[in-house]
């Protein structure tokens, strides 16, 4: 491994690449780890029985989901332990941990009932994320935040606004910030009679939420769009245009959270990033995998995904960015879901780091298109994977695909009992 790895920093030398301030750098990018992905976005605060409503599929039923708290975080225990890198926990509304047969509707959670995700991610030295959860619900049947019945608008107001006490909490007690995204799927099935009215509801709904208190600091709110969602097909409130209008109004306290599923198919998120970053302090992510639509795929090592981490980094924007997974496949083992789009991000980050981006800009700047055609091309059979391995190696995770076999074991000695 070494002599390899000798060799590979030796070649990316010669583009100009350091491969050992790569590897260090990785080191300290935190990458939010969704909870959803465990248990196929049913939450823990409604029965987990019923359907998921309000724009959110999740199609499969491979054995082995998670039924608790305890069952969902010790599935991420073993996720963490396959996974390089710094990470942080992203959490919805929907997972409260309830105690003592106390039970709180969304306009009434408090902080109190997030305590045991607060002691999962400090005793594993990470951050928290925070979702408020404006779905599945009976109060989430089309609209929320947009709807034109002031009781049911007010209801996700509270909602929302408990969710920022809720972050305010998560980043006191772990010392790291907060991203709290709002999304929702409001929205009609048809053609709608009144398109701004809604619209002009949901504004003010997400100013009445960004008026709770709080340190933009620590907690950073986020509005998040997307193009449409099932039973939604026909008009969307929140759409592009619309959130990222809403966080350019209110920038002293509102981030724009580009979700790569959620445009056009031919829209591509890595080009957004930079045109974002001309005029935004600080971005978020929600980084997926779209098949034709919003499907949610598990994140691969694939050319956008490269993309998308090549702008990070080449616009020296790593720490201007928020990065969180969002993926949900109930069709296959929910342990190596996680584990395959983690680190499927990390690569992409990695070989992000270890691309010769100050070479590659100055050939562009000198309007050598011929040669920046060419090395862009041979930059692409650089020895990648002696670099990834030496960093997993760092690491102490598997860089090839033995960690699988600690998925089956698990599988058959965890998942299979349940």
């Amino acid at each position: 491994m070494n002599t390899r790895y000798e060799s590979a920093k030796q070649i990316y030398a010669s583009f100009g690449v350091d491969t050992d301030a790569a590897i260090a750098k990785l080191k300290s990018i935190p990458v939010s780890l969704h909870c959803w992905q465990g248990d196929d976005v049913k939450g823990f605060d409604t029965d987990p029985t019923k359907p998921l409503t309000g724009g959110i599929q999740t199609t499969g039923n491979y054995p082995g989901r998670a039924r608790t708290p305890e069952e969902l975080m010790a599935d991420m225990d073993k996720v963490l332990s396959l996974c390089p890198g710094a990470k942080k926990i992203n959490v919805h509304a929907s997972y409260a941990v309830f105690e003592d047969g106390e039970w709180a509707d969304r306009d009434k959670l408090e902080p109190k009932h997030f305590k045991k995700w607060v002691e999962f991610a400090k005793a594993r030295g990470m951050g928290l994320d925070f979702n408020p959860t404006f779905f599945s619900h009976p109060k989430a049947n089309g609209l929320t935040l947009s709807h034109p019945d002031p009781e049911i608008r007010n209801f996700w107001i509270e909602h929302g606004k408990a969710c920022i006490r809720i972050s305010k909490y998560f980043a006191e007690e772990t010392g790291i910030p907060c991203v709290m995204n709002i999304w929702t799927g409001d929205g009609f099935k048809d053609i709608p009679a009144d398109r701004m009215g809604p619209r002009m509801r949901y504004k003010e709904s997400i100013e009445a939420i960004l008026s709770e208190p709080f340190d933009f600091n620590m907690v950073k709110p986020c509005v998040e769009s997307k193009v449409f969602g099932i039973g939604v097909e026909a008009y969307t409130v929140g759409s592009a245009e619309f959130a990222l209008s809403i966080a350019a109004m209110n920038k002293d306290k509102c981030l724009p959270l580009m979700d790569n599923g959620h445009y056009h198919p031919t829209e591509v998120v890595s080009d957004k990033i930079p045109a974002l970053l001309c005029f935004f302090p600080e971005i978020a992510l929600h980084i997926t995998r779209p098949i034709r639509w919003d499907s949610d795929h598990v994140v691969l090592f694939d050319d956008e995904t490269k993309e998308m981490a090549k702008e990070i980094v080449r616009t020296g924007s790593i720490d201007r960015v928020y990065m969180a997974l969002d993926y949900f496949d109930a069709s296959i083992n929910r342990i190596s879901a996680w584990t395959v789009g983690f680190r499927s991000w990390q690569k992409a980050l990695l070989m992000a780091l270890c691309t010769p981006n100050e070479m590659l800009a100055k050939l562009q700047d000198e309007e050598n298109f011929t040669e920046l055609m060419v090395m862009q091309e041979d930059a692409k059979l650089l020895p990648f994977e002696d670099v990834w391995a030496k960093y997993c190696e760092e690491c102490g995770v598997a860089s090839g695909a033995e960690w699988f076999a600690e998925v089956k074991k698990y599988e058959k000695e965890v998942l299979s009992l349940r």
